[in-house]
């Protein structure tokens, strides 16, 4: 069997994915095209013999319908003879694409991939995909009736069964941006960002080279100031033991952005003279129930360290999807984990949550954190709609 290696892994800044957000002014594949193009400038390949781009993207209609990672490739002006294909596990997508690319090579059918990512939520709403139409299907809805809830209420579930306060969410939620400052206020994100040119509202160029979405002097205080999001949505009549505590504060954000990994075999890697900077070292992918829904990278953690031998101690950087507060937090609670490992550099509450971008968003991160730490092994896992969830484990390579 191959090992799979990660060569480099990029990111864009993240920008509010609102209209008028730094990012907001460029089309999906024009800012993955620029996240792939960079990650290949700044490596010595030919393009020409990557064998396949497996890009993740959630909202694959409007303009991010035309098999993203294909077409970014192309607008990159890269070699036309390399394939590619988009790849949406929900929130996972991209992490799932990285999972693929790496058992690929481990088969030997690989040599060379791009593992990328990218959600453009400024201009392809959140549900776009699925506006006016039934997701579902009446067999689910009748196995689960009186029906599924939405993620948020979902987050409310899981903060009630593992008793997890309004204090704590919010504690937690400044503490993400306050990590989240705290790096960026180093040269660390220097290597792991890079600049993205869009436009404003008026079609003038602007180079994008930081992320937009930490905010400063943001406080445990500040935070209790906010209504719960989710109590008023007619789930306060089917739930009326919750007490609601879910707010727009302690819930990831609404972000645009893209990332991408450069991902071969350790003897290509060898051949070509590229340093091999970390290995997959174990992968898996589990379920859990879908109305709780965010609870899968609780089971996919424990499948992960089952196979991969490792305990949760040995593990350096833990990379737990923050889509709302109770999730890294259960998550947590569950294995005893170590705070401090906890999403050390920020997590999707202060940089926001670019839902295909940031399976690959969160390795490119661990990563390189990895490497500023000293740090050996790092897992990830992300939630997933449905009750899925994703886990990878790396081991940086000195």
């Amino acid at each position: 069997m191959h090992d799979a290696v990660i060569v480099d892994a990029v990111r864009s800044p993240l920008a509010k994915g609102k209209p008028g957000g730094a990012l907001s002014g460029l089309h999906a594949v024009e800012l993955l095209s620029q996240t792939i193009a960079q990650l290949l400038a700044r490596n010595d390949i030919d393009p020409g013999m990557v064998d396949d781009v497996l890009a993740g993207c959630v909202q694959q209609v409007g303009e991010q319908a035309g098999n993203v990672g294909r077409m970014a490739w192309l607008a990159a002006g890269l070699p036309q003879h390399v394939p590619a294909t988009t790849i949406e596990r929900k929130c996972g997508s991209s992490q799932q694409a990285a999972h693929f690319a790496a058992q690929g090579i481990m088969a030997g059918v690989y040599g060379i991939t791009v593992v990328a990512g990218v959600e453009s939520m400024s201009r392809i709403p959140m549900g776009s995909s699925s506006i006016g139409m039934d997701p579902y299907g009446p067999s689910v809805a009748e196995r689960y009736a009186p029906g599924l809830v939405p993620q948020g209420v979902s987050a409310e579930l899981i903060a009630a069964k593992w008793k997890i306060s309004r204090e704590q969410q919010d504690a937690y939620s400044a503490r993400s941006h306050e990590r989240a400052l705290a790096r960026a206020e180093t040269s660390a994100l220097d290597r792991e960002i890079v600049p993205i040119v869009s436009f404003d509202g008026d079609g003038n160029r602007r180079i994008v080279d930081r992320d937009e979405t930490p905010r400063p002097g943001t406080t445990p205080e500040k935070l209790a100031a906010l209504s719960p999001a989710f109590a008023n949505t007619g789930a306060d009549q089917r739930f009326p033991e919750i007490d609601w505590s879910v707010t727009a504060g302690n819930s990831s954000q609404i972000t645009d952005g893209a990332s991408a990994l450069l991902v071969t075999s350790a003897a290509i890697a060898d051949k070509l003279g590229l340093r091999p900077r970390a290995r997959f070292h174990s992968f898996a992918v589990a379920a859990d129930d879908p109305i709780l829904m965010l609870t899968g990278p609780i089971p996919a953690t424990h499948k992960v360290l089952g196979t991969s031998g490792l305990s949760i101690d040995e593990i350096d950087h833990y990379e737990i999807n923050e889509a709302f507060a109770p999730v890294p937090l259960a998550w947590q609670a569950e294995f005893d984990a170590d705070p401090a490992r906890l999403n050390p550099a920020g997590g999707a509450i202060a940089l926001g949550h670019p839902l295909g971008a940031s399976g690959a968003r969160l390795m490119t991160t661990m990563l390189h954190h990895l490497e500023e730490t000293g740090g050996r092994y790092g897992l990830q896992s992300m939630c997933e709609a449905g009750g899925m969830a994703n886990a990878t484990i790396i081991e940086r390579l000195s």
